[in-house]
């Protein structure tokens, strides 16, 4: 009885370190952000007197991504600058020209990622990277919530992680200083992106 408990024991411990090392030696994957669920809004302080939302309506991302250990290895989100929108056909009009995102000359604003420092869990934590806009890359840091990972309950998609991101930008550190001066547009503008990604 003694050799099979200490058998037992041996074998206990041989799976659990299997287990373990399967989780450290696990591959990062693909994972692609769905379109559908992808929102990517905006707010600035207009003279003081309200802070005015919008959104870009198309944008595309992707990443790679450790699920089991929570490492972020690349990863990469594209956002058509000419799809800004605050419902003001005018405002709008305005915001993609040479004043704001000259989105003729700099279609898509780009921002990609070196570095994820999270909690021990990875339920949240700071996304570091470089975003380019205006033809100028300088970085900045997200505050990340990783909302849900699960399999998806509809259709069939595979493994689904859902993802809130914040950071707060200084536009005019890119060369959009239009209405800063004297403050009626706020230089300060806060980005936000809410998403669904499936695993490739």
């Amino acid at each position: 009885m003694k050799y099979l408990r200490e058998g037992g024991r041996l074998f206990l411990a041989l799976l659990s370190a299997a287990i373990l090392n399967e989780g450290v030696n696990a591959e990062p994957t693909n994972w692609q952000i769905d379109p559908e669920h992808f929102s990517v809004a905006f707010e600035a302080e207009h003279i003081g007197y309200q802070m005015q939302l919008g959104f870009f309506l198309e944008a595309r991302g992707q990443f790679r991504f450790n699920s089991d250990t929570g490492e972020l290895f690349s990863g990469r989100i594209e956002v058509e600058a000419d799809s800004i929108f605050t419902n003001n056909e005018d405002r709008d009009d305005h915001l993609r020209g040479g004043d704001f995102l000259n989105s003729r000359r700099h279609p898509v604003v780009v921002f990609e990622t070196n570095e994820f420092l999270s909690n021990e869990d990875w339920s949240e934590g700071k996304l570091h990277g470089d975003l380019t806009l205006l033809g100028v890359t300088l970085p900045i840091v997200l505050d990340i919530s990783v909302n849900k990972q699960d399999k998806y309950p509809f259709g069939h998609r595979k493994e689904t992680i859902g993802i809130s991101a914040t950071t707060i930008i200084k536009r005019s550190q890119w060369g959009m200083e239009y209405a800063v001066s004297n403050d009626m547009v706020g230089d300060s503008v806060k980005l936000r992106f809410e998403f669904e990604a499936i695993q490739q």
